[in-house]
């Protein structure tokens, strides 16, 4: 049975067992109920990105949006495991203030629950530092937020709910301030495969890379240099097969729900 998280989310269980909510104002879950919450985060976000970056001795991480914090806690949990010699820096925006403050009561997997420390300190003071890494939780608009960094970031989680649900987290400008923000090296992962928003990435100059998961549905990685290795999309036979499909606009969207 679905529990309340706050009154404006619903806990619900995904397939792999891990909880995930389900937002009244988007319409929409955090998470692939079918995926399962801890794989999506893990599959789709962390495990890629980590392995294209497992030499980095640093790595400075946007995770779009906190929501129930999982992609930062999973980061976590990887990291623990397979690059403890790597120091990490996290930053994540977040609109929702009740959210954040429900996350600790939030039931987060068996393998994570050596972490809540972290998310109880989130909830009251928006910021975590140790010797290994740094989560910096910001409260507001998202894309203000973007904008103030410039050749900043190793790795974008692109996890915002969907572009049918908040379209301007996935906009032609929207990624244009994101790479803005990448590194020259950087990378970005996101569970949508959609056309709209593979366009909008390689109309600013992404590569485009197919992520095949076992008992999950494919996800895009996204990349400002060219990969060896992956699974590479043709962009160019794309738009020749769909002519008429284009990137979503700022101007198309603007009098959506916003953050």
């Amino acid at each position: 049975m679905n529990t309340s998280l706050t009154q404006n989310h619903l806990v619900v269980q995904s397939a792999d067992g891990s909880y995930t909510a389900y937002s009244k104002m988007f319409e929409e879950h955090y998470h692939s109920t079918k995926d399962g919450a801890l794989k999506e985060s893990l599959l789709k976000h962390v495990k890629p990105a980590f392995e294209l970056k497992k030499n980095k001795k640093e790595l400075h991480i946007l995770d779009i949006c906190f929501g129930l914090g999982l992609n930062t806690l999973s980061t976590l949990y990887h990291y623990a495991k397979n690059a403890p010699q790597t120091k990490l820096h996290l930053y994540s925006p977040e609109f929702d203030e009740a959210l954040v403050k429900a996350l600790v009561q939030f039931r987060y997997p068996p393998q994570l629950e050596y972490l809540k420390p972290i998310i109880q300190r989130l909830s009251k003071d928006r910021f975590y530092h140790d010797k290994n890494f740094t989560i910096e939780l910001f409260l507001g608009d998202a894309r203000e937020y973007v904008k103030r960094f410039k050749n900043r970031f190793d790795i974008v989680y692109q996890d915002a709910f969907s572009p049918a649900c908040n379209p301007l987290l996935w906009t032609q400008e929207y990624f244009s301030d994101i790479k803005n923000a990448l590194r020259p090296e950087g990378i970005l992962t996101t569970y949508s495969t959609a056309l709209k928003t593979r366009l909008a990435l390689y109309e600013n100059g992404f590569f485009i890379y197919l992520l095949r998961h076992e008992n999950a549905r494919n996800s895009t990685l996204a990349s400002l240099q060219p990969l060896e290795g992956l699974d590479k999309v043709d962009m160019a036979h794309k738009i020749a097969c769909n002519p008429h499909a284009k990137p979503l606009k700022d101007t198309q969207v603007a009098q959506k729900v916003r953050f």
